[in-house]
């Protein structure tokens, strides 16, 4: 029986499986969708380990909160597809509930899980799925209160940006729109004591660079740098930043007013500074079908 490029894309569809996974299990089975799906699980075993050098950058970040914890965990896989497959998406759930009782990832991948750890559950999962996949990221925030936030959500508790916001004081809501506003704005530290020295040191580098080429006297320059890593410091800090969802207050002002104060925050979103292969679906599915 022929196996057009239709098949093939509908099997992956059923079980997520790489395109040309899909394609030999639907030549061995000559066809038979089912068949080809149960050949995908007894087979994909062999093979997970072959898949772990490809590149991971798609995904999910999962988010929980319990009793003033919170954390985030990011796991990736190759392609947005297996970030909808409803399979991998209760992985993520249930290696994320996993971490509220884990320090650090290390800890968090040989947490327990069923009998497997996060580590082995993954491998067993690559190997249904078709695709590699990477426990890549987690962080973990502890406060009077933690909130919560996903943006793109895809379940509950999950999606393609997850922020914590921890806080002293009472939350009555504006730890939730901190977190929203962290989200959108995607500060770089806190405040200005928590930057990484080096980046302070290129921006002023930079900025004392384009002073001095104004031409105007060495005194005269120094504040405009000090004005300029002022505004840069605006812009990237939280505390400091204008906040979202009241342009008239710095997020510090707002969070004062709340009669809160941030005491940490995490932002993961899926992907980040990770190189991608840009590729072609349809010249692949094009290959597929050529055969």
């Amino acid at each position: 029986m022929a196996i057009s490029a239709a098949m093939v894309k509908a099997l992956r569809e059923m079980s997520g499986a790489g395109m040309m996974d899909a394609k030999k299990a639907l030549t061995e089975t000559g066809g038979d969708m089912e068949a080809a799906a149960d050949w995908l699980r007894t087979k994909g075993l062999a093979k997970a380990a072959k898949k772990s050098g490809r590149t991971a950058a798609e995904g999910l970040v999962g988010v929980a909160v319990a009793d003033g914890v919170g954390v985030a965990v990011e796991i990736n896989s190759e392609t947005d597809f297996v970030a909808k497959n409803a399979e991998f998406q209760a992985m993520v759930g249930a290696i994320t509930e996993a971490a509220l009782d884990c320090d650090d990832i290390a800890a968090l991948g040989a947490a327990d899980m069923g009998g497997k750890t996060v580590a082995q559950t993954i491998t067993d999962k690559i190997a249904k799925i078709g695709e590699n996949m990477t426990l890549r990221r987690f962080a973990r925030l502890t406060g009077d209160s933690v909130a919560s936030y996903v943006h793109n959500a895809a379940a509950p508790g999950m999606g393609k940006i997850g922020v914590l916001v921890a806080l002293t004081g009472a939350d009555t809501g504006i730890g939730r729109q901190i977190a929203m506003h962290v989200a959108a704005a995607s500060p770089v530290a806190l405040s200005e004591d928590d930057i990484d020295p080096a980046l302070v040191e290129r921006e002023k580098a930079v900025l004392a660079e384009q002073a001095r080429e104004s031409g105007k006297p060495e005194a005269v320059i120094e504040k405009m740098i000090a004005g300029r890593m002022n505004k840069f410091y605006e812009e990237v800090t939280l505390l400091k930043q204008t906040f979202v969802v009241d342009p008239d207050l710095s997020v510090a002002e707002a969070a004062k007013a709340a009669g809160v104060t941030i005491t940490g925050f995490v932002r993961l979103e899926v992907g980040e500074g990770i190189e991608k292969e840009e590729g072609d679906f349809a010249a692949e599915v094009a290959k597929v079908a050529a055969g």
